[in-house]
């Protein structure tokens, strides 16, 4: 039955966005709040186009350096919750097969110190304390990649003297549904992300219904084939 409760609870959240209301819609009820000073996407054509509009109207020097809504901002998002999807099964994995040592010990407070506490006197495992250590570690390892990028990838934050500053800045949002192109590109990408982003919320919805552990919600989700 747990895996057919998971199934359930996921297909509730995932299929909850199929119902969003339409952008040009939702645009056409905002336009009449001009009066009253709130937020208006004016001509944009969408909801996202207009939150961008309106962004770099009102605070010229953050978008300039690409802070707030971007198509940056987004891609990194994707990204981040693809990179989450990838480490929650190579966890699931390790802990399968008996790959971190004594994972259900608690560790002691006079070798680790105020990590071997999570709040009070919650005392955490060797499994949470690795799992802890290596999302931290590749968390500053992307953040430092997209503050300070090589030649080789695009940066989160623009720089003005960024050779593709421009063409990075004023990229146009993918809308609702970016289409999925053959091949290896970032419309591919962008939809991936938001697959990945809407995955991680239904794994963690199915996991407070539940009551279960994430890694546990996995597992049942690909048949017990990890542990």
């Amino acid at each position: 039955m747990a895996p057919l409760r998971s199934l359930a609870a996921l297909s509730l959240l995932a299929g909850a966005s199929a119902f969003a209301p339409a952008p040009n819609a939702f645009t056409a009820s905002r336009a009449s709040t001009t009066e009253v000073g709130m937020w208006n996407p004016t001509n944009s054509g969408d909801l996202w186009n207009g939150a961008m509009a309106q962004w770099n109207e009102e605070f010229p020097q953050l978008a300039k350096w690409g802070w707030g809504p971007s198509v940056q901002a987004e891609k990194w998002n994707g990204r981040h919750a693809m990179f989450g999807w990838f480490f929650l099964c190579v966890t699931a994995y390790a802990k399968g097969h008996g790959l971190i040592p004594n994972p259900e010990m608690t560790l002691d407070l006079k070798e680790w110190g105020t990590l071997a506490t999570i709040s009070g006197k919650n005392t955490i495992t060797n499994e949470r304390a690795v799992i802890l250590f290596a999302n931290v570690h590749f968390f500053f390892m992307g953040l430092m990649a997209t503050i300070v990028p090589s030649p080789i990838w695009d940066p989160l934050l623009l720089d003005p003297n960024h050779p593709r500053y421009e063409e990075l800045k004023n990229q146009e949002p993918y809308g609702y549904m970016p289409s999925l192109s053959p091949g290896i590109n970032e419309s591919t990408e962008m939809l991936h992300g938001r697959l990945a982003m809407v995955g991680l919320v239904a794994l963690l919805g199915t996991s407070a219904i539940e009551g279960k552990p994430i890694l546990d919600i996995v597992n049942d989700w690909v048949g017990g084939a990890y542990y």
